[in-house]
């Protein structure tokens, strides 16, 4: 079962120095019919002004990861990490047991787009962590290439949740094919382009959630930008 979430159906904020897209109930948007999508709870498209960001705030309990589309992001937290990840980056941050921190602009002048996302841990309570990597661009080309995982690894980040991230650039008239245990679930974002999943048609912005759906058939008709993400079909939370 594929179910599309139209690109104009995300809630739109704009506060000038922040343009955010959010594709589930966050901060002042609530839909109780909209909260998650299995351990899935934020997925957020934001684009940053030069010289601006978010001030340190804290998290518990919940596993971040921040997907750097243009620009450069700057992660401070309380565990002593200043680092900035450019574009073709990913980070990934344990909330756990309690942290704090901070996300701004790397960039006085340029603007910054990131996806953030947010899943539940496997387990609450956890020692805050955080962690980051980069990737070529050119990697993805017709592929879909694992960026975040359980196990991490070499371009990857490892996350304390049964998922994968992957992230695909197919040229136009291109088709990936991802298999999956029965069961799970699948969350697909165009980041741009336009494409058909198993024949349904999604554009740029456009996201889908599929269920019951093993084999996924993804042809491009564009050059385009794809995130997909392999998910738990149910929760469990210790």
């Amino acid at each position: 079962m594929i179910h599309v979430y139209p690109s104009d159906s995300r809630h739109f904020v704009d506060r000038g120095w922040l343009k955010s897209h959010a594709s589930f109930s966050f901060g002042d948007y609530f839909d109780p019919h909209n909260t998650s999508f299995g351990v899935m709870r934020v997925m957020n498209d934001d684009t940053v002004a030069g010289g601006e960001g978010f001030g340190p705030h804290p998290h518990c309990d919940m596993e971040i990861v921040s997907v750097v589309l243009a620009g450069a992001i700057r992660h401070q937290d309380s565990l002593g990490h200043t680092v900035e990840t450019k574009a073709g980056g990913i980070q990934r941050m344990t909330a756990g047991s309690g942290v704090v921190h901070a996300e701004y602009n790397a960039s006085a002048s340029e603007p910054m787009r990131i996806l953030q996302l947010w899943f539940m841990p496997d387990e609450r309570g956890r020692e805050p962590s955080f962690e980051t990597c980069g990737f070529r661009e050119e990697e993805l080309t017709d592929r879909l290439v694992p960026v975040v995982s359980r196990e991490g690894g070499p371009g990857q980040v490892s996350i304390h949740q049964d998922l994968t991230l992957c992230l695909g650039r197919p040229r136009a008239g291109r088709e990936l094919v991802f298999r999956q245990e029965p069961g799970r679930l699948i969350y697909l974002f165009v980041i741009d382009g336009e494409l058909k999943a198993n024949g349904v048609e999604l554009e740029r912005g456009d996201a889908a959630r599929i269920s019951h759906t093993p084999e996924l058939t993804l042809a491009s008709r564009t050059d385009s930008y794809v995130m997909l993400i392999d998910l738990p079909g149910e929760e469990t939370v210790q």
